[in-house]
């Protein structure tokens, strides 16, 4: 069992082995909003980097915002060891509905950062530039 555990933790360092899709939840800061969204990642592109476009909808501060999220992820080797940390970014574009009637559209940069199980949970902290969140804390899971 353990000579099995060892081999699939290890073949899955390298990034996932089809498309995979993921479910989102967390929280953001300026504007302070409650978060829901999905992701899609893609095969490796290259070794360990793989795109991971999603979306994420926010809730609260008297706003609506949408961000679709076009993000590249780096996972960094991890030894056949069971969680793993990514890093990453990309720009987002980012429309915001504000209670009152108004709506805005702009573009945004983020970084992220993140740790992840072979099994699909995973956590990520995401600073954001320009009309992107200041900073975004999420939880999720990756569907394999």
């Amino acid at each position: 069992m353990l000579v099995g555990l060892a081999f699939a933790s290890t073949a899955y360092a390298q990034g996932p082995t089809q498309t995979e899709y993921g479910l989102r939840v967390g929280v953001s800061g300026d504007p302070g909003q409650f978060v829901i969204g999905g992701h899609v990642e893609t095969k490796p592109l290259i070794k360990h980097l793989t795109f991971r476009p999603n979306v994420e909808v926010g809730f609260g501060d008297s706003m609506t915002l949408v961000a679709v999220n076009f993000e590249f992820t780096y996972r960094f080797d991890h030894h056949a060891h069971p969680w793993w940390i990514y890093a990453g970014g990309g720009p987002a574009a980012v429309w915001s509905h504000i209670d009152n009637g108004e709506g805005d559209f702009g573009g945004g940069f983020n970084f992220l950062v993140g740790v992840q199980h072979k099994r699909g949970l995973f956590a990520e902290v995401k600073l954001g530039a320009g009309d992107s969140p200041s900073a975004k804390f999420v939880v999720g899971y990756a569907f394999k």
